[in-house]
C-alpha cells in the first residue's frame, strides 16, 4: 500500500490490529529510497503498523537524501545541517500526519532509520522527544549540530533507544558511533549498544536482537 497524500511519499504494512497500533516510522539511508527497510517488515511483529518513508532529496541517477552530503576535495566529506535540519521538522511534521490519518496509537511511536536515516532519527526523538517512544538506530550517529542547543533543559527520562553499529564500518567510523551511549545516558536515556563484525549494515544477528528489542517495547 503506498501513499501520496500526506507530506512525505511512503509505503505502509498495516497492522494486525484494526486501532491503536503502535506505529513504526523506517527512515532509510543516503542514496537508498523506501524500499530498502521495508524489506524488513514481514519479519517484524503483526501489531507493528510500519510506514516506510521516502527522503524528500532524489539524487542521480537513482536513489535519496535527507540531506545533501558534499564531497569536495579541500573540506573532505561535509553534511549540509540546514537541510538535515528540515528534514528533521518534516519527520516530526509528518508523525503528526501519519497519527491522524492511521489508526494509530500516537502514545507509542517508534522510528527505525539506518545510517543517514539513523541521525535523523536521532535528531527528532531529541528536538521533539514528546513525539517518540522508542528508536531503532543502526549503522548512525548523533550529530549535535542538528539537535537542540538547550538539551540538557529538557525530559527525555521516557525515550528508549536500540543503538548498534558494524566494528568494521567503512562509511561511519564506529568510534563515532561509541560516543553514543555516555551521551543518550548522560540524558537518563535507556538505551542498547552492540556492535556486529560487519560493515556498513545490519547482520542477522543484529536483526533478530532489535526484533526482540521491539516486541518487548511494543506492547
Amino acid at each position: 500500500m503506498t501513499n501520496t497524500s500526506l507530506s512525505l511519499y511512503h509505503i505502509v504494512r498495516k497492522s494486525s490490529l484494526v486501532e491503536n497500533a503502535p506505529l513504526l516510522i523506517m527512515l532509510h539511508g543516503y542514496g537508498s529510497d523506501e524500499n530498502d527497510l521495508f524489506s524488513f517488515a514481514s519479519e517484524l511483529p503483526e501489531e507493528l503498523f510500519i510506514i516506510s518513508v521516502r527522503a524528500p532529496y532524489s539524487l542521480q541517477p537513482y536513489g535519496n537524501a535527507w540531506y545533501a552530503i558534499n564531497f569536495d576535495a579541500i573540506q573532505g566529506k561535509w553534511s549540509d545541517n540546514e537541510q538535515a535540519k528540515e528534514s528533521r521538522d518534516l519527520i516530526a511534521d509528518f508523525v503528526d500526519e501519519a497519527i491522524d490519518k492511521y489508526p494509530v496509537n500516537k502514545n507509542n511511536v517508534s522510528l527505525l532509520g539506518f545510517s543517514q536515516g539513523t541521525i535523523l532519527s536521532y535528531a527528532v526523538a531529541l528536538t521533539y522527544p514528546e513525539k517518540i517512544r522508542n528508536v531503532v538506530a543502526l549503522s548512525g550517529y548523533i550529530n549535535k549540530d542538528i539537535i537542540p542547543e538547550n538539551i540538557t533543559t529538557k525530559d527525555y527520562s521516557h525515550l528508549d533507544f536500540y543503538c548498534s553499529h558494524g566494528s568494521v564500518d567503512q562509511v561511519i567510523p564506529v568510534e563515532w558511533a561509541r560516543q553514543t551511549p555516555p551521551f543518550l545516558s548522560s540524558l537518563n536515556i535507556k538505551l542498547i549498544y552492540s556492535e556486529f563484525p560487519v560493515g556498513h549494515g545490519v547482520a542477522p544477528q543484529n536483526f533478530y536482537e532489535l526484533k526482540e528489542w521491539l516486541l518487548q517495547r511494543i506492547q
